[in-house]
């Protein structure tokens, strides 16, 4: 993903000012885009690419610091559906993949596809899978992205019902030949 796409509401701006612990921390976008930051109060920051606002921020606490150092990570607002540990809204760093995320929440759960991941995007579905050389498993997150984790079929998941099934009929068979 690249790092022009701007921030959306839900969205978190980690802030990492050198040798300013009160000033740093994670500050989630309000429905507005607005994120209020220390010493700085309310700053618009949805209107600009993510590579511009480490720039702004740092000249904007150019009036409280000498030399401010500002690191600036964006956290996008992830969705993770279906079958998994621990579905939920997950704020996901832009270095993260789709298996990375199904990962963070806490991967597949029993009767889960461990193996397949459907991902949500600007109301398309994209299936794919978690392989390692899959296109899908290594695609980078955006805002407002879904992913869904299907269930195993029935049959998948209750496996000695067919094989209790094949022993009674091998059985049946068996001992009805003369």
């Amino acid at each position: 993903m690249p790092a022009t796409i701007g921030l959306r509401p839900g969205d978190v701006l980690r802030l990492k000012i050198w040798r300013e612990p009160d000033l740093s921390g994670d500050f989630t976008l309000d429905a507005a885009g607005v994120a209020v930051l220390p010493k700085l109060g309310p700053v618009q920051v949805d209107t600009f690419p993510v590579d511009s606002i480490r720039g702004r921020l740092t000249r904007a606490y150019q009036a409280f610091l000498n030399n401010p150092s500002i690191e600036v990570t964006p956290l996008r607002r992830i969705a993770v559906l279906g079958a998994v540990m621990k579905p939920g809204l997950y704020p996901v760093d832009p270095t993260m993949t789709v298996a990375d995320v199904v990962a963070l929440a806490g991967g597949a759960a029993q009767n889960g596809r461990s193996d397949k991941v459907e991902l949500r995007r600007a109301g398309k579905r994209v299936p794919g899978d978690l392989s390692p050389d899959s296109d899908l498993a290594g695609a980078a997150m955006r805002s407002g992205d879904q992913l869904f984790v299907p269930e195993r079929s029935w049959l998948a998941r209750n496996t000695w019902v067919i094989s209790g099934i094949l022993g009674v009929a091998t059985a049946v068979a068996v001992s009805t030949i003369p």
